[in-house]
């Protein structure tokens, strides 16, 4: 009993200290330049086609396709494979595929840059071999189900990483925009390693994206168990949005230390700490910039937030379920 009071003292310092170290780092506003972007007015936002996404109908992935290599980066398995066209793609397997989806989706219909991202309910694959990571997800003849396909932007590079904490976007509204949109997804798995710099050689533009979404539409935080709170319905419909309003600031639920427990009953101090670090992402956003993203937002129509979900392969009733979840949120922006 002694051991685990001690331990939830320590946990106790850690929110103080974490919570301290947040407050005392406000952002300053840095506006954007015309060679690095982070985001773009999207126009007529109620016009886009959010079941084909960024890359639109004509840039869908044609197969057939052929095994190019396996990608060793990150938790979810991943190859790369070349269609028909010559186009290279990067093919994700297991739960994060369809969360992923969605999100590069919302995402793109607001302004912001995302790869382009499509789903296969079944995707045949030639000279696949046996994969280090998701071969029990294979089927006979190098068929593989629930994947998704994902193409760099065109015609740039993909070059270095962006950090939360530092960017030439800090304290913008653009910027505080997107940290909304990860809380309105309840993407958890905010660390910079998920986030990257595109350079366009043509336009010589720089543009940055945060390119894994796959910790989306579940829980505020990583969990123990199947899927670790990704993709999961039921609990992204009772998990908490908006937890804190101030006057002039607003704290999202996502994201959220991880509940990771050990065997022995106690908390993982490493995970835990390093989860704690990325919570100040969701809060003490201005209210006004929380409130321009809800504008953006709110232009969508259900249909098209519908889309989004259809072009995940989600079943109906779940297409309707998030879609009302995703409205309900919006609606919450709009009245801060």
């Amino acid at each position: 009993m002694r051991k685990t009071n001690v331990a939830y003292v320590a946990l106790g310092l850690l929110l103080g200290i974490a919570h301290s170290a947040s407050c005392q780092n406000e952002n300053k506003t840095t506006p954007q330049s015309g060679t690095t972007l982070l985001w773009s007015d999207p126009g007529d936002i109620a016009a886009h086609n959010l079941l084909y996404g960024s890359g639109g109908e004509k840039d869908q992935p044609r197969p057939p396709f052929t095994f190019l290599k396996e990608d060793m980066k990150g938790t979810s398995p991943k190859f790369d494979v070349r269609d028909q066209d010559g186009e290279k793609w990067k093919v994700k397997l297991g739960v994060e595929a369809r969360p992923e989806t969605v999100a590069t989706r919302l995402l793109w219909a607001v302004g912001y840059f995302t790869e382009e991202d499509y789903f296969l309910p079944e995707l045949k694959v030639e000279n696949l071999p046996i994969l280090k990571r998701g071969q029990n997800l294979v089927k006979p003849g190098g068929v593989i189900e629930n994947v998704r396909l994902k193409r760099h932007p065109k015609h740039a590079e993909k070059g270095d990483r962006w950090k939360w904490r530092k960017n030439p976007f800090t304290g913008t509204r653009e910027f505080n925009g997107l940290r909304v949109m990860m809380a309105l997804i309840n993407n958890w798995d905010l660390k910079d390693e998920n986030n990257a710099i595109y350079d366009d050689k043509e336009s010589d533009k720089q543009f940055y994206l945060v390119t894994d979404l796959g910790a989306s539409f579940g829980s505020i935080g990583y969990r123990l168990g199947p899927g670790h709170g990704k993709n999961d319905l039921g609990v992204y419909k009772h998990s908490k949005f908006i937890s804190l309003v101030h006057r002039d600031v607003v704290d999202f639920g996502t994201p959220a230390h991880s509940t990771v427990i050990s065997v022995l009953g106690i908390f993982s101090i490493p995970d835990f700490v390093a989860r704690l670090k990325l919570r100040w992402i969701g809060r003490r956003i201005p209210r006004a910039d929380a409130r321009w993203v809800g504008g953006l937002l709110a232009q969508l129509t259900p249909h098209q937030i519908q889309d989004a979900f259809r072009a995940a392969g989600y079943n109906d009733q779940q297409i309707q379920t998030y879609s009302e979840v995703v409205q309900k949120r919006i609606a919450e922006l709009q009245k801060l």
